[in-house]
């Protein structure tokens, strides 16, 4: 007999018999009918966890569910999590509940240590203020691990830029990430196209169309918005998908800086920031809907604050990221600063292709530092900008998500400089920064360039 007819014959039985096994045979049946309704809504955790934001002492978790929930991590220092602690998602006085991104942050983590976690999720039924009940928890069975920034961890990154929900290219890059497999990825900007819904945000970070579904599960990532990653109503509150640090780790002032980034990976500092709009706050477009002029501004006390940190100053490389590039050799390349709507006859088009305002107030602190490459996005055309004697700093532009043919011959992709690209980042053993250019296209590596560690800041 199956179970399910077992547990109604036992129910009926006893209820004819009068006797109190009929209290237990009828729960068994309920018990079984929440089981079925639970099957026909289908798993609760419904993709693998993404590690976002990490850093020395703390690390982000974040995963996407399918009904309202409560959801946590459970991680520690041993591999069967016999150590294991539980974070909840949400903050000090409540938890969250949410039936869409789940997010957990934790801290007070010790730097370039390994830990392993799994994430769970538990079925939360709300009907208000005293009307909220556990209906069901669910764990995913696998155990993930990650490693924490520190000084005395490996000095190894990747960047990926523009892959605007490009399927095809994304995938690419993400295969070729995980045969490098670095410390961290800076994922540089422009993930999305204008998404105006959080299920098309989750789509991009939690669930792509990729075939290596938990690609951010182990492998800790960083963001640098782009311009398109601002657009539209859900990329208004990108952090309900990609989370901010917690107010704890971060100074009062800078509270709304919660993309920027100083990561001490090994003997490589890492800097990331925010170019936001590539059009002036003043383009009647965007209706007097953006603030990114204050927003610019509002990095230099940040990022003169981060370039003082000991672990910062100390490393013997300082490599800066953002998605609009610093610097462009063409006069005719749009500098961002047209007033009022961006349009000039001379130049070539009416956004920017370039950041001439954001050169002017991060540059100066970072050539102070000594920083000696600067490693942008934006143009979907990977170029390198050699260092001259006007600026003392090199610029990578990473390639757009373009798998076209441009030009002619026989190197007509490497010529127009239209691929997508992974761009790496290693220390070797002489201490020199070593850069390869990763041209996905073509599975060559394009470029190479080698970087010659900073000297000391003077005091």
């Amino acid at each position: 007999m199956k179970r399910r007819d077992f547990l109604k014959s036992t129910a009926v039985i006893a209820a004819v018999a009068g006797t109190p096994e009929v209290l237990k045979a009828t729960a068994l049946v309920k018990n079984e009918e929440n089981e079925k309704k639970e099957d026909a809504e289908g798993p609760l955790i419904i993709s693998a966890p993404m590690l976002q934001n990490f850093a020395e002492t703390s690390i982000g978790v974040a995963f996407a569910v399918s009904a309202l929930a409560n959801g946590y991590v459970l991680y520690g220092e041993k591999s069967d999590l016999s150590d294991g602690r539980k974070v909840k998602c949400g903050g000090y006085r409540l938890t969250d509940i949410n039936d869409r991104v789940i997010q957990v942050r934790l801290t007070g983590l010790k730097p370039a240590t390994k830990y392993y976690y799994k994430i769970g999720a538990d079925r939360i039924e709300y009907g208000g203020g005293y009307k909220m009940k556990i209906l069901s928890n669910e764990e995913d069975p696998r155990i993930y691990s990650f490693t924490t920034a520190g000084k005395n961890a490996k000095a190894h990154f990747c960047v990926i830029n523009d892959t605007h929900v490009r399927w095809d290219p994304f995938g690419r890059a993400i295969e070729k990430v995980a045969e490098l497999s670095p410390a961290c990825v800076i994922w540089n900007g422009d993930a999305s196209n204008t998404e105006e819904t959080i299920e098309a945000q989750m789509k991009i970070f939690l669930n792509p169309e990729i075939d290596r579904k938990d690609y951010a599960a182990c492998l800790p990532y960083l963001f640098c918005p782009g311009n398109h990653d601002s657009r539209g109503w859900a990329n208004r509150h990108l952090e309900k998908v990609w989370m901010y640090r917690q107010p704890e780790e971060r100074d009062s002032r800078d509270w709304d800086l919660g993309r920027n980034f100083a990561v001490r990976m090994g003997d490589i500092a890492i800097i990331g920031l925010d170019t936001a709009e590539d059009k002036l706050d003043t383009n009647p477009r965007f209706a007097g809907l953006f603030n990114s002029g204050a927003y610019r501004e509002a990095q230099v006390a940040w990022l003169e604050d981060a370039l003082k940190k000991k672990e910062i100053a100390s490393a013997p490389h300082l490599v800066a990221f953002c998605h609009i590039p610093l610097f462009d050799p063409d006069p005719k390349a749009n500098p961002g600063d047209i007033a009022p709507d961006d349009t000039d006859p001379f130049y070539r088009t009416d956004y920017a292709v370039w950041q001439r305002t954001c050169a002017g107030l991060w540059c100066p602190l970072l050539e102070k530092a000594g920083c000696k490459l600067i490693i942008t996005a934006h143009q979907h055309r990977y170029r390198f900008d050699a260092p001259d004697s006007l600026r003392p700093w090199a610029q990578i532009v990473g390639g757009g998500p373009n798998l076209g043919v441009a030009g002619k011959g026989e190197n007509r992709h490497e010529d127009s400089g239209l691929f997508p690209t992974v761009i790496e980042g290693l220390v070797e053993n002489d201490g020199n920064l070593k850069i390869n250019v990763h041209n996905l296209l073509t599975g060559k590596v394009m470029d190479t360039f080698t970087f010659a560690p900073r000297k000391r800041r003077r005091k």
